[in-house]
């Protein structure tokens, strides 16, 4: 069984990762839609604030600090192997570092970055939102699984 400091950094990492999932499946089920059944130009603007204020420090204290608190939990367990749990823990941390962190380096971010280099009046930003709604949602479904695979697992862990 997990005990001590090492159960208090599984308990936050399945706070953490869970906390991303939650904010991942949101976005999937309700916000994206919503975004998608806007004019473009609205959709565009309204998703250009979404990521200006995604980048502020609420969100990504949770979402950066679950990606380092995953990787530390990787490295302690790569050290320590405690009797059980190890093979969840680590399975938990890869599926939030690459899942969830990279998917969103790789996919999402890079399309955010293309959207907010357009106008969202200009006929290239009607263009593009449509292939960015699908996209993003369809990477960021990933993001959401993947995040709440990694609580589970983490969870597990601790059982």
């Amino acid at each position: 069984m997990i005990d001590g400091p090492y159960f208090v950094l599984t308990v936050l990492g399945v706070l953490g990762t869970g906390l991303v999932a939650g904010v991942f499946c949101a976005f999937s089920t309700f916000v994206m839609p919503g975004l998608a059944a806007l004019p473009p130009a609205q959709g565009v603007a309204a998703m250009r604030a979404v990521n200006v204020a995604a980048v502020r420090p609420a969100f990504m204290a949770v979402f950066l600090g679950s990606a380092v608190l995953c990787a530390v939990i990787a490295v302690v367990t790569f050290v320590l192997w405690p009797d059980g749990g190890a093979v969840e823990l680590l399975v938990g941390s890869a599926l939030f570092l690459v899942g969830s962190f990279g998917v969103t380096v790789v996919a999402n971010v890079p399309r955010n970055e293309a959207l907010g280099r357009l106008e969202p009046g200009a006929a290239e930003a009607a263009a593009y939102w449509s292939s960015y709604v699908r996209e993003w949602t369809a990477w960021n479904h990933v993001r959401a699984v993947a995040s709440a695979a990694a609580a589970l697992a983490y969870v597990l862990a601790l059982t």
